[in-house]
């Protein structure tokens, strides 16, 4: 058997899988949470069982010795699993980075380089890579969240702002949610046995992206020089007019990073609602509640523009596919952006909507002869480690 490691370290946080990337089992999930804080948390789960210690984590290089002890305690032990490499989610590649790459000394510069680009997460990537390799002697691969939308045509990935200041700051599109994107639309075409598809993939979580691929190729997402751009978040604004921020500074007397945690953390669902889990939001609305409903109607009224977008993009639409914690879960949020989306041939079945599965599957009537709406799990962990095989290979 081989193996993979798969890390994703965040500013306080560090979550792991040890997978099979030929059987796609997960033999191993954990997270480390409050590193740096005065008393960490670690868990580690193997099948049912569970093992949770509590105690300081000062930083990215004991959380990961307190992970590797984990696994020679209570197992699997890394050695009998085989591991060939430790895939690491990088949030950020800019234009660098445009594949997994398997990481040396120049490439974990590069993405520690890449910081004023994603503040909050490369210079955790970068962290976290850099303790792994210290510890772990097999080869490292940077998976990308960009690196998907690396083929968005120049029209789509360009902002029209001064060309030169654009040139000068790296500004433009560039995506995020990629590898979740790839892995869906890799899955929709194995599911099919087409190649030949135009697909729209809504990538629904706390965080939220849409992208429009054809043939396998991204041409365009939601998401652009940031995760901020786009559809309505947990606590994202995504979408809104850019005089916005200027007025929150002269008007309101916001300084720049009060109206950053503004749109990042304090807007979305939670700006609307006062709540972010968007199975609170749709409790509340059931029960009346009139922000909640708002949220919601302002939610769908986003998602069904940019359906609206791609299929004008892409030429026309064979498949729409939901994914993520909000996509996969919430039967009524699909029956409600595909009603509004009728114009487009698209139609779910309300008995297969309701279907709970972990299983890729076709929501729509039998025999429908439009566009087919899919539900289709996402696992960027098991995308990661086959990439980073494949890196390796």
């Amino acid at each position: 058997m081989s193996t993979v490691l798969v890390l994703n370290s965040g500013s306080s946080s560090l979550k792991y899988q040890l997978v099979n990337p030929a059987s796609g089992e997960a033999l191993a999930v954990g997270l480390v949470e409050k590193i740096g804080e005065p008393v960490g948390v670690l868990t580690h789960e193997v099948g049912d069982d569970e093992t949770t210690r509590e105690l300081p984590i000062p930083d990215h290089g004991e959380a990961l010795r307190l992970v590797l002890g984990l696994f020679d305690e209570v197992g699997p032990s890394l050695d009998e699993a085989g591991i060939v490499a430790v895939g690491h989610r990088v949030v950020h590649g800019g234009t660098a980075y445009s594949h997994p790459t398997v990481v040396d000394d120049d490439v974990e510069a590069g993405i520690a380089a890449l910081a004023p680009l994603a503040p909050l997460h490369n210079p955790a990537n970068a962290t976290g890579i850099k303790v792994a390799r210290e510890l772990l002697d097999v080869p490292h691969v940077a998976v990308f969240d960009t690196a998907f939308f690396a083929t968005l045509p120049e029209a789509a990935y360009t902002y029209a702002i001064d060309a030169a200041v654009a040139k000068a700051h790296q500004i433009r599109r560039y995506g995020f949610h990629g590898t979740s994107h790839e892995y869906v639309s890799q899955r929709v075409s194995e599911v099919l046995g087409r190649q030949d598809l135009r697909q729209i993939v809504l990538h629904l979580g706390n965080g939220a992206s849409a992208s429009a691929v054809a043939s396998g190729v991204a041409v365009d997402t939601s998401m652009g020089l940031t995760p901020l751009e786009g559809l309505v978040m947990g606590t994202r604004s995504g979408d809104l007019d850019p005089a916005i921020v200027f007025h929150l500074r002269r008007v309101a007397g916001l300084d720049v990073d009060e109206i950053d945690n503004l749109l990042n953390k304090q807007s979305g669902l939670k700006g609307i609602a006062g709540r972010n889990d968007m199975r609170e939001v749709r409790s509340a609305a059931d029960d009346g509640d009139p922000a909640a409903l708002l949220a919601l109607a302002v939610y769908r009224h986003r998602l069904v523009k940019y359906v609206g977008a791609y299929a004008a993009v892409l030429g026309g639409l064979d498949v729409l596919t939901f994914t993520a914690g909000v996509g996969e879960n919430s039967a009524p949020l699909r029956q409600e952006v595909v009603d509004a989306l009728g114009f487009l041939g698209l139609a779910v079945d309300p008995e297969k909507n309701a279907v709970r599965s972990k299983e890729p599957r076709v929501i729509s009537p039998d025999g429908h002869e439009g566009p087919l709406v899919m539900v289709v799990p996402t696992n960027e962990e098991l995308a990661i480690a086959r990439l980073s095989v494949a890196a390796i290979s």
